[in-house]
């Protein structure tokens, strides 16, 4: 188990900081399980959008932002992109240094996702698989560790670490009555072309024999196409950036979620605490902001 949680932080598991991630889901998911939304993710932003409403404020989409001048007069910015996204936009309002220091930051490895329709429950021969909202499909740990080992090496693992989702188990409203769904991804290289269909559905199977039965429809997604549903998942990084030593303390710089402009502020999971969905980094950083 803990190799599957590990392995989260998209590093080789001889890698120390891998170890911290493990940890820190392993607490989590005891204390508190990982809770899926009813209605799917969008529920979340429903309700808060809601909230902020009631407060009085105003939300606008749609609404593409391909400067920071677009926004006209504003007290604060809050810019839930990466650096390469907010040099993009609002690199005209910070200072040169700052923006040398985001040009350097890095990113990480990619994923290869796919969505499934299906017809029935996935088969999985544990049992426990079958009444669970995360399945960590690898083997042994040293299945896995080989896995993101070759990940990180640049090339593509023949049996990959796969995370696959099953909320309809738990959430009815996410299929058509009788009918699921699910979705996976595997670990790739930043950029990654290669088409890692087969090799996910060979380890799926391999624990759930029968499941390409129940497949009734899937959709695929490479990096680049990620990419290009969103500029922040770079080469299909959707950590926000690459976790080495460095950008584990300087997330993506000393300055964490404050900017050289006093007015602008980074609240994306290129900031402390990184990656997940748990929203610190947006909270952390509205209290900065607040504070200035």
């Amino acid at each position: 188990m803990f190799a599957g949680l590990a392995a989260h932080s998209f590093l080789r598991l001889d890698e120390l900081l891998s170890g911290t991630f493990g940890l820190v889901f392993a607490i989590s998911v005891h204390a508190v399980g990982w809770p899926i939304p009813r209605g799917g993710a969008q529920a979340i932003t429903d309700a808060l959008i809601r909230y902020l409403r009631s407060l009085g404020g105003e939300v606008q989409t749609s609404a593409r932002v391909d400067s920071i001048d677009d926004l006209g007069a504003f007290d604060l910015v809050l810019g839930d992109v990466t650096p390469r996204e907010l040099l993009r936009i609002g690199g005209k309002q910070l200072s040169d240094g700052y923006r040398r220091k985001l040009e350097k930051y890095r990113y990480g490895p990619g994923i290869f996702k796919v969505d499934y329709a299906l017809s029935a429950p996935i088969p999985w021969s544990a049992p426990d698989c079958r009444r669970a909202a995360t399945v960590h499909v690898g083997g042994s740990f040293e299945e896995i560790a080989e896995s993101e080992r070759t990940m990180a090496g640049g090339k593509h693992a023949k049996r990959p670490f796969v995370l696959l989702a099953q909320p309809s188990l738990f959430d009815p409203s996410r299929a058509p009555e009788g009918k699921h769904t699910a979705w996976a991804y595997c670990h790739v290289p930043n950029g990654s072309s290669v088409d890692m269909l087969e090799a996910m559905e060979n380890q799926i199977e391999r624990f759930a024999p029968g499941f390409r039965q129940a497949v009734l429809a899937r959709r695929t997604f490479r990096t680049a196409e990620l990419e290009c549903m969103d500029a922040n998942l770079v080469g299909g990084d959707i950590g926000g950036g690459a976790v080495n030593l460095r950008q584990f303390v300087l997330r993506p710089t000393w300055r964490h979620y404050a900017t050289s402009n006093p007015r602008i502020f980074l609240c994306s999971s290129s900031t402390p605490p990184g990656g997940g969905v748990h929203g610190m980094c947006g909270y952390h950083a509205a209290k900065v902001a607040l504070r200035s």
